[in-house]
């Protein structure tokens, strides 16, 4: 049995889908209960909260592999992640961790904003579990903050709107942690998954555009613009290090990783891809 946390954010999503669809059995951890419905064959439901260890034990019970992703305001403030893995080891089953954490860990070790993840990053390394560590770059799904802005106004609003970064579609970072979780022969690694090829805004808007069969307005955000409107959806230190990161990246946040290639021996998908299957949302 495979637990899941995040189960019904971006990767969360696609990543039961595919463990059920690979005759996985599946735990499938979300903060808020669902309503009681069919569920694909193999998949339970269950509630429960990373930032609450005690919440997840029934979750763990019978698993042997962990996906493990902190949301919100877990990315810097909460428990110990000693308290987390105390509750795996009281489980008795679980062998094998996989640990979503950013890029940002590894190209700016120094960086406040992701100290939480530096933190969980340590702990599960020393659990003496099978772990692997994966760090993604930007998500193509943070276009989604411009949704209603194109539905509404035809107008992407973003700040930085030349500065191009590869982007990772999270079905990619789901097959990816689907490959880890199932196989043998990734304990120890960290992978780093980005997208194909950087891209700005302002070109992700064009894209969009072409998608859509319409024309977009860009409106570039000054840097504070732009924190407000981040820090509705994300700590006030997470926010001031992302805007960081997208107005400066260094060069090896520019640079493609080849790891998603490496595990699943196929290129990640662009940008468009993920608009592609999205439009509906942009509609």
């Amino acid at each position: 049995m495979i637990t899941v946390t995040g189960a019904t954010g971006n990767i969360g999503r696609t990543l039961v889908e595919l463990l059920a669809a690979q005759g996985e059995e599946v735990v499938a951890v979300s903060r808020q209960a669902r309503p009681a419905q069919p569920g694909a064959a193999g998949v339970r439901w269950a509630q429960g909260d990373v930032g609450d260890a005690a919440s997840l034990r029934p979750a763990l019970d019978g698993a042997r592999a962990l996906f493990l992703l902190l949301g919100g305001e877990l990315n810097t403030r909460g428990e110990s992640p000693d308290a987390l893995l105390e509750a795996v080891a009281d489980a008795g089953g679980v062998e094998r961790i996989v640990l979503v954490s950013s890029q940002i860990s590894a190209t700016r070790p120094d960086a406040p904003s992701h100290a939480r993840l530096r933190e969980f990053e340590a702990a599960v390394r020393t659990s003496g579990l099978e772990t692997t560590i994966l760090r993604p770059g930007g998500f193509a799904s943070n276009a989604f903050a411009w949704a209603e802005t194109v539905r509404t106004k035809r107008t992407v609003f973003a700040p930085f709107g030349d500065v191009a970064l590869p982007v990772v579609d999270p079905a990619d970072i789901a097959a990816v942690a689907a490959a880890v979780l199932r196989e043998d022969g990734h304990a120890g690694r960290a992978y780093e998954l980005t997208g194909p090829e950087p891209i700005s805004p302002r070109e992700q808007a064009a894209v969009l555009a072409e998608a859509l069969g319409e024309e977009l307005v860009f409106v570039e955000l000054s840097r504070e613009q732009a924190h407000g409107h981040l820090a509705q959806f994300m700590p006030a230190e997470v926010a001031t290090g992302t805007l960081g990161i997208l107005g400066a990246p260094l060069p090896t946040e520019v640079a493609v990783s080849a790891d998603v290639e490496t595990v699943l021996r196929r290129p990640a998908a662009p940008f468009r891809a993920w608009v592609e299957r999205n439009l509906p949302a942009f509609r």
